[in-house]
């Protein structure tokens, strides 16, 4: 069984970036397309960046220029590089294949951003 474990959160200026890491514990196929969300006070959790299995990257409008979605089959980890940080990125984040979700999801990773 596959269990999520996202890190890297935290808090920073406008501007700022952070790198945020997922591992799966238990593995997971380099064809199962993954995905981080977030999910802010109030507010649905939607989906920010997946990386499909023939490597194509997909983004939501907000955050695109910003954000990179990496992974790393090898280690089963999957990265998302969060540059020029808005206070609206505030959020809780999480990873999980994408779209479909197919695994249990993990405690998130806080990312707050001050202006």
């Amino acid at each position: 069984q596959v269990q999520l474990m996202e890190s890297g959160g935290g808090s920073v200026h406008a501007g700022g970036s952070l790198r945020l890491t997922c591992a799966a514990r238990g593995g997971i196929r380099s064809f199962v397309p993954m995905g981080w969300y977030r999910q802010a006070p109030g507010k649905q959790r939607e989906l920010v960046a997946s990386s499909m299995a023939d490597g194509t990257t997909k983004y939501l409008d907000s955050v695109r220029g910003r954000f990179s979605i990496f992974r790393d089959n090898a280690e089963y980890t999957v990265l998302l590089q969060m540059d020029s940080l808005k206070p609206e990125d505030t959020a809780v984040y999480y990873c999980n294949s994408a779209p479909q979700i197919l695994f249990s999801w993990g405690q998130g990773t806080q990312v707050t951003v001050s202006s």
